[in-house]
């Protein structure tokens, strides 16, 4: 039970200490962007890379599914869209810069915590929240709805080309937007931004717990990947829940 306490409760914790530190101190826009750059720029092949295998995939799943029902794949094609946009490009686009990102947030930060490099930032009137962890999550935020749309394109477009070359249809029916609205794209969104906020809290919260030597830092950075990831599903899970129960 503590472990289920500590693992939705410890990054609202520090969500609210950052924003807090934030404030009273103001944010270093200048890390934030070099942590933006850090974060998408080192996570935008393997998330464009992944989700082209996995558009790639699906598409081969829905000919097999086509063959068996009705006969024809492209009318799976608007179906497949809407879901690719509502839910599969956001979620695994976050969970493939979770597990490149969220180990080297953790990976960082835990090393700096076994240094003691934190305590000399604190003993030199820093603030650990302000200057470590801010400028992470806003990089989450501005940077995993930014990978997302990436990924959905990525996917989209190897969905089309192996529709076309593999199975002899019309790639264009996997492009088709006629089941896709704003309540699409508002659910798609609502879980990039949740999972973009998540990821570096997660990570901060294993990373700045890390004490000991090298083993810390190996086991913090464990915990910041399964943390983050758990969290991506669970937001996932969420959303799509209170938008069903909306009947949205």
């Amino acid at each position: 039970m503590s472990a289920v306490l500590s693992f939705f409760g410890a990054p609202a914790v520090m969500l609210a200490r950052t924003v807090r530190a934030s404030v009273r101190d103001g944010v270093p826009w200048r890390e934030s962007m070099a942590q933006l750059n850090e974060l998408g720029g080192r996570s935008v092949w393997l998330v464009m890379s992944g989700m082209a295998f996995f558009g790639a995939v699906l598409v081969t799943i829905a000919n097999s599914q086509a063959k068996r029902f009705v006969g024809n794949v492209a009318v799976l094609g608007p179906a497949y869209f809407e879901l690719l946009i509502r839910e599969l490009g956001p979620v695994m686009s976050a969970l493939l810069t979770a597990s490149r990102a969220g180990a080297g947030h953790a990976a960082e930060l835990s090393t700096m915590s076994v240094n003691e490099q934190v305590e000399a930032l604190e003993m030199s009137a820093g603030d650990p929240y302000a200057d470590l962890v801010a400028p992470r999550v806003i990089a989450g935020v501005l940077g995993v709805p930014l990978l997302s749309i990436l990924g959905t394109v990525a996917a989209t477009l190897s969905a089309v080309v192996v529709a076309g070359t593999a199975f002899g249809v019309d790639g264009r029916a996997f492009m088709d937007p006629r089941y896709v609205d704003g309540w699409d794209l508002l659910a798609a969104a609502l879980k990039a931004g949740g999972c973009g906020l998540y990821i570096p809290l997660a990570a901060a919260v294993a990373g700045l717990r890390a004490r000991g030597g090298a083993e810390a830092v190996g086991e913090a950075t464990t915990a910041g990947v399964v943390a983050a990831s758990l969290g991506c599903l669970l937001i996932d899970f969420a959303v799509s829940l209170a938008f069903q129960l909306l009947r949205l």
